[in-house]
C-alpha cells in the first residue's frame, strides 16, 4: 500500500547549441529528486458510512513528499505533518476529512490539506482528534478545523461539513485534542470545549451540547502541557504533573475509585508521582481507559480493562489507577491507547501491542486478543492511535 515517492524529473538540452557556441550545450543538471518520508499503519479506518475500510492486519507503508515532524490520527483519516509545514493526509475522505475540498476516499495515495495561502502549520494533535474531523495548529496559533463536526466541536457556532480547513475562534492555542463528537483547545492558558456533551465530557459543569467555546472547570490558571480525549471523556495533565479527568465513568475511567459515577468537571487522579506522559483511548461505552507514565518511570493505567488494555495481562476493571511493567529487559519510552487496544515504543524503538484485535489493531498478522505484549514493528519514533487504527514514524534509514 506504499504510494508513490514524488520526484522532480530534470531535463537537458538535446539540439543543437545557439548563440555563437562552438560545441553542443551543456546538459543541465538533473533536479535533486524531493526527499521523501515513509510511515506505518495497521488496523482499519472507520466512519463515514459506517464500517471498517482497507483493513490491515500488519503494518503497511505510506510514503509522504517531506520530512516527517508530526503524526496524527482520527477515527477515519491519518495525518502526517512535514517539517515545512505542509500537512498530507489519506483515508476516508466521504465527510471532507483529507481537507482538500473533495469528499472522496485515498487509502494509499496521501493528498495535501488545502489551508489558505500563507498559513504555514506548526502541530497537530497526537493524541487525537475527533469523528471524521481534522485539527492543526499554524506557526502564529490559530488553529484550523476541517470535516464532518457532527456535534460542532468546531466551536464555530453549527454542525456544518467543512471540505477545507477554516480558522476557529482562537488564538494562542498550546494544546488541543479532541475525539467523538467534542474537543478541547488551551487558548492563551485557559482551557475551552465545544460539542457533544454525551456525559460531561466538556468539563463546564453542564450536560448541555454546546457550538460555541465554554469554559472547563477547575483549570483555571493551571498550566496546562497537555490535553487528551476519548469518545465521552477529557482529560489534562498539568505542568506540575498533576493529572485530571472528566466525563464518563461506566467502568471507572475517572480513576478516583469510582464506577458509575460520571463527572461533568474536572477530577484529579491521585498518584504517587508526577505524570510525565498521558495516552486516553475509548471508543463507545464498553471501552475506555488511561494509561500514564510517571516521573520516576513507572507505568499506570485505569478504566476498561475487558481485552487487557491496560496491560496487566487481566480483564479485570479498574477504577484506580494499577501499575502495569513492560516486558523484562524493556523500558516504554511513549504511549498511545486506541478503542481497546494499547500500544508503547520502547528507547529501541519496538512496537508493542496488546489488547483488542478484531480488525488487526495489534499489528501481528491476527485479530486474536492479545493478553501479553507483542511486538509489532521497529524503528519507530512517534506514534498515535485512534479507535481501530495506529500509526506510526520511523527513523530515516542513513
Amino acid at each position: 500500500m506504499a504510494a508513490a515517492a514524488l520526484v522532480t524529473a530534470g531535463c537537458s538540452a538535446s539540439g543543437p547549441a545557439t548563440g555563437g557556441s562552438s560545441g553542443p550545450a551543456p546538459s543541465a543538471a538533473p533536479a535533486r529528486p524531493e526527499t521523501t518520508s515513509t510511515v506505518r499503519h495497521w488496523g482499519s479506518f472507520f466512519g463515514g458510512p459506517r464500517g471498517n475500510f482497507d483493513v490491515q492486519k500488519s503494518p503497511v507503508s505510506v510514503t509522504v513528499p517531506g520530512t516527517v515532524a508530526e503524526i496524527g490520527t482520527s477515527n477515519s483519516t491519518e495525518y502526517a505533518l512535514l517539517t515545512d509545514g505542509r500537512l498530507y493526509a489519506w483515508g476516508l475522505g466521504s465527510n471532507g476529512q483529507l481537507g482538500d475540498g473533495r469528499r472522496v476516499n485515498s487509502f494509499a495515495q496521501p493528498v495535501q490539506v488545502r489551508f489558505p495561502a500563507g498559513v504555514r502549520i506548526a502541530s497537530i494533535p497526537a493524541d487525537v482528534m475527533p469523528y471524521d474531523t481534522g485539527l492543526a495548529v499554524d506557526t502564529r496559533g490559530n488553529v484550523w478545523g476541517w470535516g464532518v463536526n457532527g456535534g460542532g466541536e468546531l466551536c464555530l457556532g453549527n454542525a456544518r461539513l467543512y471540505r477545507t480547513p477554516v480558522k476557529l475562534p482562537f488564538t494562542g492555542v498550546t494544546a488541543l485534542a479532541g475525539a467523538s463528537n467534542h474537543a478541547l483547545y488551551d487558548a492563551h492558558g485557559t482551557v475551552y470545549a465545544c460539542g457533544q456533551n454525551v456525559d460531561g465530557d466538556l468539563g463546564d459543569g453542564s450536560r448541555r451540547d454546546s457550538t460555541v467555546p465554554v469554559k472547563v472547570k477547575r483549570l483555571h490558571g493551571s498550566s496546562v502541557t497537555t490535553l487528551v480525549a476519548s469518545f465521552a471523556n477529557s482529560g489534562a495533565l498539568l505542568s506540575d504533573g498533576r493529572y485530571f479527568d472528566w466525563g464518563f465513568d461506566g467502568t471507572g475511567q475517572l480513576g478516583d475509585g469510582s464506577v458509575h459515577r460520571s463527572s461533568d468537571v474536572p477530577v484529579r487522579v491521585h498518584l504517587r508521582h508526577p505524570v510525565v506522559q498521558v495516552a486516553q483511548g475509548g471508543s463507545i461505552w464498553n471501552n475506555g481507559q488511561t494509561l500514564v507514565k510517571l516521573s520516576n518511570g513507572s507505568l499506570w493505567a485505569w478504566g476498561n480493562d475487558r481485552a487487557a488494555q491496560l496491560g496487566d495481562e487481566t480483564t479485570v476493571v479498574q477504577p484506580r489507577p494499577m501499575r502495569f511493567h513492560a516486558p523484562p529487559g524493556v523500558v516504554y519510552q511513549d504511549l498511545a491507547t486506541g478503542s481497546a487496544t494499547s500500544y508503547a515504543i520502547s528507547t529501541t524503538g519496538k512496537v508493542y501491542a496488546w489488547g483488542v484485535a478484531h480488525v488487526g489493531q495489534v499489528g501481528d498478522g491476527h485479530t486474536r486478543t492479545e493478553l501479553i505484549p507483542v511486538v509489532v514493528a521497529t524503528g519507530a519514533t512517534s506514534i498515535s492511535a485512534t479507535a481501530n487504527n495506529v500509526l506510526i514514524s520511523v527513523s530515516r534509514k542513513k
